[in-house]
């Protein structure tokens, strides 16, 4: 019996030494496996650019080699769900836009930002209302009440019918309680059509970015009354947030972040954020950026998850104010 014991723990001994000998240790992040950055849209647009200079400067950071890859189709449906669905190893990574706030309130598609893994936030635009420089406007509490005191008189614009900024006034309206028909959304091409019909004395008012409106403001031709921002713009400083002035919370923000597909687990997640963390901290991305116009905003994977059902809610509610949400 005893020669027995000293067997069976012989044999357990050697299970372990054979256990031990096969298991592997946990593969270090990153290795030299190159990641995958996908991109919902097309070559040489917005996204393609904000995503490849994030890919060029993680080679960087991280000596490692990242291959580009645009998924196009869909109006981003195709690009966001292979971001979703792509391999949650840690490799693979892609350019997520505020399309996935909108496109499956409009019945493309059933993807939200709940199948993906958030990682960082890099680029948010909010609005500014701008008026004509001698517009009788002096400030937006004097523009809403013209508004309310002419239902479906004045006109305004910055983008075409749906589109971000058109969103952006009509979900500021209703915060005011008033209705987006109350202003006549004249359709445009964008931002720059739109300022240029306004100086010429076809609008009343315009929702952009601060950017888009920064040469005509600084030839004072256009006046900024409000910007529709957490905060105040930096190059215009005295110009106060629609908070600030009405006490409204409305924000809808166009945004540019990184995400990783969905069941990344929790390790690789805090991993990847913070590479992407330091590819927004370096000096080549805050001047690049900054060139092409761009304002910068980094958050963490946790707060842009935050951020993201936020936004999630404010486009569902105003696009359906709009007629664009297929029920």
């Amino acid at each position: 019996m005893k020669k027995y014991g000293v067997f069976v723990a012989s044999l357990l001994a050697f299970a372990l030494v054979l256990g031990g000998a096969g298991a592997a240790p946990a593969a270090e992040w990153p290795n030299e496996k190159p990641f995958t950055m996908l991109i919902p849209f097309a070559v040489g647009g917005g996204t393609d650019f904000n995503a490849r200079l994030v890919a060029k400067i993680m080679e960087d950071v991280l000596d490692v080699r990242v291959n580009s890859i645009n998924r196009t189709g869909g109006q981003g449906v195709v690009g966001h769900t292979a971001i979703a669905k792509g391999d949650p190893d840690g490799y693979t990574l892609g350019d997520i836009e505020c399309e996935l706030n909108m496109m499956h309130w409009a019945g493309l598609t059933d993807l939200t930002y709940r199948d993906l893994t958030p990682l960082a936030l890099i680029v948010s635009v909010g609005g500014a209302v701008f008026v004509e420089q001698d517009s009788p406007h002096k400030d937006i509490k004097d523009l809403l009440a013209a508004i309310k005191e002419n239902p479906g008189k004045l006109k305004a614009s910055g983008a075409s019918h749906g589109g971000i900024w058109h969103l952006c006034a009509a979900g500021m309206l209703q915060g005011e309680g008033l209705q987006v028909s109350d202003v006549i959304w004249v359709p445009n091409e964008g931002a720059a059509p739109s300022l240029q019909d306004m100086a010429a004395g076809g609008l009343d008012f315009v929702v952009c970015s601060p950017n888009e409106a920064a040469a005509l403001v600084s030839a004072e031709k256009v006046r900024p009354l409000v910007t529709i921002t957490k905060k105040r713009v930096a190059t215009m400083p005295d110009v106060p947030t629609l908070k600030e002035a009405t006490g409204s919370d409305w924000l809808l923000d166009s945004w540019s972040g990184i995400a990783a597909p969905g069941n990344l687990p929790e390790d690789l997640k805090v991993k990847m954020g913070d590479a992407i963390k330091k590819v927004w901290e370096t000096a080549e991305f805050q001047e690049t950026m900054a060139k092409a116009g761009k304002t910068t905003e980094y958050m963490g994977p946790d707060e842009f998850r935050d951020f993201l059902a936020e936004m999630d809610k404010n486009y569902g509610e105003v696009m359906k104010s709009v007629g664009l949400v297929k029920e």
